[in-house]
């Protein structure tokens, strides 16, 4: 793989030692998860009610979608999601999202801009299936595509995947390999001020309606 060019924001502390990975960065999440409910409760109830409400208007049932992934070590689980794409949308083209999407509706696309279709996802945070910050949890279809070109997706599951990560926010759309390249990256260099910066780069990232899922 291509070496990465460095810059200010792409430097990355160092590795810490295996305890922040075994259990600090899980009570972490719950932190997060918990703080942030009781202190941002009006926000996210506005949130819950508001989605939910212009999806049920605008495409009506079902408003959530949820597929199984690959997550750490390789075990599978059902992620959830607010639903962006038409109905049936596996059984109309591939498992993942290709550029201009055809399938992603119109509310679909602004949901996808500022992340909020993955609000969901906490619940799969709560039960410990993801983390707040790590590799996009993948489904094994994809997974298995990867393998086939070569690329050594099966690294990514040596953690949690994550609601936000370093591919996410610094990965060009559809750039599988660059994507990888930054997993591994996360993992190797995984540390707690990383992922603060990672948390608090994905909230400017949500505000400023940056995201490009691809």
């Amino acid at each position: 793989m291509k070496r990465m060019n460095a810059s200010p924001e792409r430097m990355l502390p160092k590795p810490e030692s295996g305890w922040y990975n075994k259990g600090t960065k899980r009570a972490l999440d719950l932190f997060i998860l918990a703080s942030a409910h009781v202190l941002l409760f009006p926000m996210w109830l506005v949130l819950w009610i508001g989605v939910t409400a212009v999806l049920l208007l605008s495409q009506g049932r079902p408003i959530f979608y949820s597929q199984h992934r690959v997550g750490r070590n390789g075990r599978t689980f059902r992620a959830w999601k607010f639903r962006t794409m038409v109905k049936d949308a596996d059984r109309k083209g591939p498992v993942w999202t290709t550029v201009d999407d055809p399938r992603i509706t119109r509310i679909g696309h602004a949901l996808r801009r500022t992340a909020l279709d993955e609000l969901p996802q906490i619940f799969n945070i709560a039960v410990g299936d993801m983390s707040f910050v790590g590799p996009r949890a993948l489904a094994a279809a994809e997974i298995e595509n990867l393998r086939i070109q070569g690329l050594p997706v099966d690294q990514r599951t040596r953690v949690r995947p994550g609601l936000t990560g370093l591919a996410q926010l610094r990965s060009a759309r559809g750039d599988a390999a660059n994507k990888i390249e930054h997993d591994i990256r996360y993992i190797e260099s995984m540390s707690l001020i990383l992922d603060v910066k990672i948390v608090f780069l994905s909230i400017w990232h949500t505000i400023s309606r940056k995201w490009d899922h691809g």
